[in-house]
């Protein structure tokens, strides 16, 4: 298979690409291929880091609804979380995967009514609105008072 020449920063390298020779072949009769599968695969890749819609794919890419017709496809398959555990294997042979498991505290939120809040409905009465007790905070309802 013919390379293609790396166009953008995030696109997979030849090295990254020779870890993914575990992906399907997928002989299919008829008519080859117009894009590779290198292209489509870094133009869903662009499409996941970027959150665009399909139909933004850039061209270099490939067509966007090929790119959109190889991801669900290995999507309903199972391809891509073979190729997840696939590649979790390897990263954690090679020692580049901790698998420690760290929760930070401030995360952790209690409900609102485990803040401390009086128990059993026993809450002071409130004062009634038109207490003579309290003065107007602003000036207009004093002007519109009388």
């Amino acid at each position: 298979m013919a390379t293609v020449t790396v166009t953008g920063r995030h696109d997979l390298t030849d090295a990254q690409w020779a870890v993914l020779a575990l992906l399907p072949v997928g002989r299919r009769p008829g008519r080859p291929p117009t894009w590779t599968k290198r292209q489509l695969i870094d133009g869903i890749r662009w499409r996941v880091r970027v959150g665009a819609p399909w139909r933004d794919v850039p061209a270099r890419y490939g067509s966007w609804a090929a790119a959109y017709a190889v991801f669900r496809r290995w999507q309903r398959d199972g391809t891509w979380q073979r190729l997840l555990t696939a590649l979790q294997t390897l990263a954690d042979a090679a020692g580049r995967i901790c698998w420690d498991v760290s929760v930070d505290s401030t995360i952790c939120r209690a409900h609102q009514h485990a803040a401390g809040a009086r128990k059993r409905g026993a809450c002071k009465p409130n004062h009634p609105a038109a207490s003579t007790t309290s003065r107007p905070i602003m000036g207009w309802v004093a002007l519109g008072a009388g």
